[in-house]
């Protein structure tokens, strides 16, 4: 991997980008770094086993990362998954500020300049985020519709917002302060697995410290259709997906420290949730039925519209409830 960064240029931006088969998008975002106005960029590019042109792209790029003074490392390794290739770049990791944008995604020419440019002004801050925007990546036209929600923008304590899905996570648009990121990584590896890879890089961080929003759209997403996030998956597939997340937001919790009962319950009900959607999905009523039964143990049981649902779908097989109405009758005598 190389000898270890120091966390201690002053000022400087690391950039650490992950890439698998970009060869087609690669471009539009390295010219995007090479448009900002902020002065002091070192560009990480870590590929993750691209089989297509992304490398020959990326060489392409040095000369004029250097004609404008701009660092520029591409660090290789085999087909893993993003997390991984965060990994490989974690290490080169010098600037005393850390961003890692997607590499089909864009930023504002101002987008590194306004985030440092805030963080320098509020000490007391270890991280800022601004908004994004969305572009059709075929024809690059502005998408109305976002994917995912803003939130309450002016709430600063965004832990549990991210993790239920309530503000978005869109990477790039985050900017931490490398220091506090490598206290919490101190062996500069976040946790691999095939899902998540934004889950680790954020949830830890924001359990710590807060999070301002600055009210601008310096990010922009690229909506690809048949890219990695948008591809239709098999049901066991999709279970996988679903589970790996279990696995992950455990060792999150454990990474934070998780230690009140309130919190604890918090993800047992973020997990049981989950589950019964995925569940009732692909008609595994026992399965969904058991979730229930765990929200309503983590205090997050809600008779009715849930319950209903489950039982709407089970008379629609009802061979099933015969099956189920032992445990059915049981919950309900223990209520």
């Amino acid at each position: 991997m190389g000898q270890e960064g120091t966390p201690n240029r002053d000022g400087v931006v690391s950039i650490v980008t992950p890439v698998y088969n970009g060869e087609r998008h690669l471009a539009a975002m390295l010219d995007s770094v090479l448009a900002q106005t902020y002065p002091q960029i070192d560009m990480i590019l870590t590929d993750d086993g691209s089989d297509d042109g992304t490398l020959q792209v990326a060489e392409a790029y040095r000369g004029r990362f250097a004609g404008r003074g701009y660092g520029f490392r591409v660090v290789t390794g085999p087909h893993k998954n993003a997390s991984a290739a965060i990994n490989r770049g974690l290490p080169y990791v010098t600037g005393e500020f850390l961003i890692w944008p997607d590499s089909d995604d864009i930023l504002k020419p101002e987008s590194v300049e306004r985030r440092v440019s805030f963080l320098r002004k509020n000490p007391e801050y270890q991280c800022v985020r601004s908004l994004a925007w969305y572009f059709d990546g075929e024809t690059g036209a502005p998408r109305e519709e976002a994917d995912e929600k803003q939130g309450d923008l002016s709430r600063e304590a965004l832990f549990w917002d991210v993790l239920e899905f309530r503000t978005f996570v869109c990477c790039g648009c985050y900017m931490f302060r490398s220091a506090a990121f490598f206290d919490i990584y101190p062996r500069r590896c976040i946790p691999e697995y095939d899902v998540g890879q934004n889950f680790q890089m954020l949830l830890p961080f924001l359990y710590r410290h807060r999070c301002p929003t600055l009210r601008e759209a310096l990010y922009g997403v690229c909506v690809r259709r048949g890219s990695h996030s948008r591809t239709e998956l098999t049901q066991a597939q999709e279970e996988k997906k679903y589970a790996d997340y279990e696995r992950l937001v455990d060792e999150i919790a454990a990474l934070c420290a998780m230690d009140s009962r309130e919190a604890l319950n918090r993800v047992a009900r973020w997990k049981a949730e989950r589950r019964y959607h995925i569940s009732l999905k692909y008609g595994r009523w026992g399965a969904a039925f058991q979730a229930l039964v765990q929200l309503r143990r983590c205090g997050g049981f809600q008779i009715g519209g849930a319950l209903k649902e489950l039982l709407w779908a089970v008379c629609r097989d009802s061979w099933m409830w015969k099956k189920l109405y032992p445990a059915y009758s049981r919950f309900f005598h223990n209520r």
